[in-house]
């Protein structure tokens, strides 16, 4: 199993409409990655490790998917309408990890 998690940074001038991408954008990109996309969850960022720390990420999503290439041919036929409509909800730029669950 792998967890394709796309982070949101946190930093001054950040916007992010949680409203849109919990309403629209994931629920589009859950019926485009289909079956190959096997769950999803959503952590909005609330604080850092320090007491009154921001959250690093103002948002996160963790999409999980049987293999990297399963991720990958679901993801490649539907990267330009689910990239396209990043703008609609926020002004960060994501950072995409890909990672092995061990857990």
């Amino acid at each position: 199993m792998v967890r394709v998690s796309v982070m949101y940074p946190n930093s001054a001038g950040v916007k992010f409409d949680m409203t849109y991408y919990l309403d629209r954008h994931m629920p589009m990109v859950g019926k485009l990655l289909g079956g190959a996309l096997k769950s999803m969850n959503v952590d909005a960022g609330l604080a850092g490790g320090a007491p009154g720390a921001p959250a690093p990420y103002v948002a996160m999503c963790h999409l999980f998917f049987e293999s990297v290439g399963a991720f990958q041919a679901a993801f490649d036929q539907h990267s330009p309408v689910i990239l396209a409509d990043i703008p609609n909800y926020t002004n960060a730029a994501p950072t995409v990890q890909i990672s092995e669950v061990k857990l």
